[in-house]
């Protein structure tokens, strides 16, 4: 059976328990805290009742999900959900978004989007499988430009809080040495791009990756948590500040 969404659902006056379950899980993934039951049962179109006895099913089935009637519910992190079914738009996301993913020159990360594909497609029913793979949205061909640096190097220091070491030739080639507290890798068509704190500069600072040189993955980590760094960084977008390229 496909999954009808919650939108289709409301329109066409119908929705199998199963689907609303689903939808149910869904948006309790999205509120990272409690929330009421009340609030949920409206975003759901459903009375608060429903909402209860939903509830239960779910934590009846497994699902950790933490609260009571009056104080709010919340998904414990972590939860995996048993194969789900797609709608049309979804499957075409994920298979532009991965096929987007596989065409960049992190390898390491391009097989990790092959990989998943294939692991997506072996739990779908012969019907969506059939759809995934027949998808016409296609991504152009590669852009030429190769860094000669490891990303996942990058990516294992942003996920692990680890400061990162190299050389920098900004645009007029210029070369100087830098230490960073990484915490962002942004994917470019011809350019990847790391955003970091840098000690040197003492701010933040957009590092072309076709520039660097020398990489040092270092063990020493940043005072800093990298999401708070996110954040900060964040609020400086919309105030004047020098070009990307360190």
């Amino acid at each position: 059976m496909r999954w009808t969404s919650l939108e289709e659902a409301g329109k066409s006056g119908i929705m199998s328990r199963s689907a609303r379950l689903l939808d149910l899980i869904q948006l309790l993934r999205r509120h990272r805290r409690p929330v009421s039951g009340r609030t949920l049962a409206g975003e759901m179109g459903i009375s608060i009742r429903t909402l209860y006895r939903d509830i239960a099913t779910l934590q009846g089935q497994g699902a950790p999900i933490e609260g009571e009637a009056g104080l709010g519910y919340v998904l414990r992190p972590g939860f995996m959900l048993p194969p789900l079914m797609f709608t049309d738009e979804e499957i075409e996301a994920i298979v532009l978004g991965s096929r987007w993913v596989a065409k960049q020159p992190d390898s390491r990360l391009s097989a990790a989007a092959t990989d998943a594909l294939a692991k997506i497609a072996a739990v779908l029913p012969d019907d969506l499988r059939e759809e995934l793979d027949a998808s016409t949205l296609l991504v152009g061909p590669a852009a030429g430009a190769v860094e000669g640096i490891d990303l996942s190097l990058v990516r294992q220091a942003i996920r692990n809080e680890r400061k990162l070491g190299f050389l920098y030739r900004d645009a007029g080639g210029a070369a100087s040495e830098r230490m960073v507290w990484p915490f962002a890798l942004g994917f470019f068509d011809k350019v990847r791009v790391v955003v970091a704190w840098c000690e040197a500069r003492q701010d933040f600072r957009h590092f072309r990756a076709d520039r660097i040189s020398g990489l040092n993955a270092t063990d020493v980590r940043y005072p800093r948590r990298r999401q708070a760094l996110l954040r900060e960084w964040r609020t400086t977008l919309d105030t004047p500040r020098s070009p990307p390229g360190g």
